[in-house]
This record gives structure tokens, C-alpha cells and sequence, in this order.
């Protein structure tokens, strides 16, 4: 990555905060799991953090840097300027690059992982470009203070509700605007209190900056209003899990139109067909950074809408992949539906990309689709259909992603291995947890 002296872009973000009031810029970028990091500064440094960049201490920072490597830079993106339009005080938000003292690009950077991806796609002539459906629940507190669903919630899918909860929804939705991100449509999903607000398409990176926007503005909003926003996959047994579908689509260099369009049943070009098949391939490995938590495989079960089964079609909405019928080629799209809103998008997109391109550059052979529902299905029939599972569980999930070497290589030797020691951890921990399903079933039995 270029140097960040001398850049023009500098005495525009300077005078566009100066404009805006600007009394303090939060610096953000996200660790391995997706979770924001933020060094505050005051406005008046902001030139001289443009230029130079901002050091902090990586190594205090689980996942970013060993102790030998501690000395860090924040380089801000002047691209992702925004005035949080919640905030009491006058204050701006930059998304930065991580960077060594050196001003060298550190490997470790999840933004990073991404940028490689997409200059990948852009050497073989494509942008990639993604648009998330984010589902999450609005959550009351009952008189012990623990999070509960609304009591006064009867709302389930695409219901008209009165339920104070939709006025928050649609405040969140005019924020998110107001923090520069494209919102199609907002409505309500199927559990009480569940809601889902998609988000327009974007180049990658810049849909991964608007998804992180988007989960700490909806939670900064709630708590305004009493609530708690949980983009937990799966928060409530018996209630559905909250999953972000993301649509996809490759566009040729140079206004050249959407590479997926073509003129078979289905609308796909060969481009299209290959790269479907390359996530196919790789559903496996891909599956831990895109469902990342031990709750994540409590939404990836058999029997409800989430996918579990590798297959792709149009009117099967358990279908790992989906073709939506837009009806206008300019619009084709293929729709992933096994990400949740925990993952870190980052690296989520950066392996999406990444898969999708093995595919096209091995001309890897698309399955037929299977449009018939999946569920009733033996294992003899998936196995003659030649469908296969996702892992059921972290541990299976890990297993496959240490085996797939283009996803470890869209990943990159620092944030695979940081990644696979905090899942590994992860479930470590969760094994030797003793719940209260357990106890009530055996304490006095066994």
C-alpha cells in the first residue's frame, strides 16, 4: 500500500470535518473476529494522522499482534469520513489501515485480506460487488435487566406492525443513511422481534465498512431507545436464527456490464456457473469464517430455512446458493446464504471473492440444481444427487478450513493463524461448559 504522505485527498477530509463541526475523530478498524477497535482523537490532529498516521500498541489487542511486532499505525481512509449523527459531541469516524511502523501493509489487517481479493478479481478484469440482507432482534429488558424479546410484539414476516420497535427500526434506517450507506428495504422477519434491513450493493470493500457501520450504529440506536440489537445467529431456542444472505455479482472492468448475465434458463453466463461452483467447492472451508461461533451451528441445522445442504438453485430456499429472478440482466445476481451478521465481513467477502474466483480460473463444472426441497432427502439420495453438508458444528468447521488451502490463502499465513487459535479456543472452552440442559437431564439420573 502506497505511502500516506502528500495524498490530495488530505485538505478535503481536513476542511469536510472542519465543515461539519468535527470536535473528535473515532479511528476504527476491526481484530480477526470483527470486532470494532477505536482510538479517539481531536479534531485538530487530523491532518497530521492523515499524513503520518496514528501508533498504538497491537500487541494489547487480542488477535492483531504478537509482543514482537507491537508497534502499530492507524492510517486513515479518507473514503469512509462520516459524522456520527447520534453522537452528543460533534464527531467523525475513519476506517483505517493497519500498517507497520515502516508504513509497510501489515498481514494481520482484515481490510487487507479483502483489498488482495479484490485486486485479484481486478487482474483477471472483474470488481466484485456484494449487498447484504442483515437480520437481528430488538431486545427489551425484563426487571432483572437480562435482554428479553418485546413483550408487545405480534409482528412475524413482512407484517404491517404497530409495535413501538418499528419506529426504532426505521430511525436506525435514516442514521445508517445519514452514515452514507444505501438501504433498499427494512421490514419485519419471522421470530418476535426480529427485524431485517438490506442493504444496497456495493464494491466489496466498501460493503464490509457499511456492514461494521451498520452493527454498531444499530446498537448505538437501541441503546438510545432502551433496547439491545443481538445479531447473535441463533439467540433464542425454538425461535428462528438471524442470518445475512449476501448477493453477489461480478462487473467487467470498464463499464463493460454484469459478468454473470447470460441467456440459459437460469440467466447465467458461464462466469456466473463457474463461479457458483468454486463456492460450492469450497462451502466447507468457507464455512467457518462465514458462520463463526458455536452459536452459528445452532442456525445451521436441518429441517429450518438456513442451509445446510451444498447445492444451488432458484425457487429452493435451501439452497446454499440461490439465483434470484430479477427479471433484468443488468441486475443477475447469486445470493450465499450461509453468512451470519457475526462474521467479520472482511474476511467474510475476501473468501466469498476468492472461492468464487477459484472457480472461474479452474472452469470448475456446476452441479444441476436441485429445486426440489432437500429435507426429505436420505443420505443415499443426497449422495446420489451429489450434495453434500456444511460442517455441523466449530470443530468439523475448523477441520475443513485448515484443509482448503484457497481459503487459507485468501486468509493469509497472519490472520489464518490468529483466526484458527481464537476459534480453537473457542471451542475448547465451550467443551468444557457444563449447561443447564445437562443438569436438569442428568444431575439426579446419572
Amino acid at each position: 500500500m502506497a505511502s500516506p504522505r502528500h495524498r490530495p485527498e488530505i485538505p478535503d477530509t481536513v476542511a469536510a470535518a472542519q465543515a461539519a463541526g468535527i470536535r473528535h475523530l473515532d479511528l476504527q478498524f476491526t481484530d480477526v473476529t470483527g470486532s470494532v477497535k477505536t482510538v479517539t482523537i481531536p479534531a485538530d490532529q487530523l491532518a497530521s494522522a492523515l499524513e503520518h498516521g496514528v501508533w498504538f500498541d497491537g500487541s494489547s489487542v487480542e488477535s492483531v499482534a504478537r509482543t514482537a511486532e507491537s508497534d502499530m499505525y492507524l492510517v486513515p481512509d479518507p473514503t469512509t469520513f462520516a459524522v456520527l449523527p447520534w453522537a452528543e459531541a460533534p464527531t467523525g469516524r475513519m476506517i483505517c489501515w493497519l500498517t507497520t511502523p515502516e508504513g509497510e501493509a501489515y498481514p494481520g489487517d482484515p481490510r487487507r485480506a479483502l483489498r488482495r481479493a479484490t485486486e485479484r478479481a481486478a487482474a483477471l478484469g472483474y470488481e466484485y460487488r456484494v449487498g447484504p440482507e442483515i437480520e437481528f432482534y430488538l431486545l427489551e429488558r425484563d426487571e432483572l435487566g437480562r435482554p428479553v424479546q418485546p413483550r408487545h410484539d405480534r409482528g412475524s414476516y413482512f407484517d404491517f406492525a404497530t409495535d413501538p420497535t418499528v419506529a426504532v427500526r426505521q430511525t436506525m434506517a435514516e442514521q445508517l443513511r445519514a452514515m452514507g450507506l444505501e438501504i433498499n428495504t427494512l421490514h419485519h422477519e419471522v421470530g418476535c422481534g426480529q427485524h431485517e434491513i438490506d442493504v444496497g450493493a456495493q464494491e466489496a470493500l466498501k460493503a464490509a465498512d457499511d456492514v461494521v457501520t451498520f452493527r454498531y450504529t444499530l446498537r448505538a440506536i437501541a441503546q438510545q431507545h432502551g433496547l439491545t440489537a443481538t445479531f447473535m445467529p441463533k439467540p433464542f431456542q425454538g425461535q428462528p436464527g438471524s442470518g445475512m444472505h449476501v448477493h453477489q455479482s461480478l462487473a467487467r472492468a470498464g463499464a463493460g456490464g454484469n459478468a454473470f448475465a447470460g441467456d440459459d434458463d437460469y440467466g447465467l453466463s458461464d462466469v456466473a456457473k463457474h463461479f457458483i461452483a468454486g463456492q460450492l467447492h469450497h462451502a466447507a472451508g468457507m464455512c467457518l469464517v462465514l458462520a463463526p461461533l458455536i452459536n452459528s451451528y445452532k442456525r445451521l441445522v436441518r429441517g429450518f430455512e438456513a442451509p445446510v445442504f451444498v447445492s444451488w438453485a432458484r425457487t429452493n430456499r435451501g439452497a446454499l446458493v440461490r439465483v434470484p429472478h430479477v427479471g433484468r440482466p443488468e441486475v443477475t445476481r447469486v445470493e450465499l446464504r450461509s453468512p451470519d451478521p457475526s462474521c467479520n465481513p472482511y474476511l467474510a467477502f475476501a473468501v466469498m471473492l476468492r472461492c468464487g474466483l477459484d472457480g472461474i480460473e479452474r472452469r470448475l463444472p456446476l452441479p444441476p440444481p436441485v429445486e426440489e426441497s432437500l429435507y426429505g432427502f436420505d443420505d443415499v439420495e443426497l449422495e446420489r444427487r451429489n450434495v453434500g453438508l456444511l460442517p455441523d458444528n466449530l470443530k468439523d468447521a475448523i477441520t475443513a478450513l485448515e484443509a482448503d488451502e484457497v481459503v487459507l490463502d485468501a486468509l493469509g499465513d497472519t490472520l489464518s493463524e490468529r483466526f484458527l487459535e481464537v476459534k480453537a479456543l473457542e471451542w475448547k472452552e465451550y467443551r468444557t461448559q457444563v449447561t443447564p440442559w445437562e443438569q436438569e437431564q442428568y444431575l439426579e439420573r446419572a
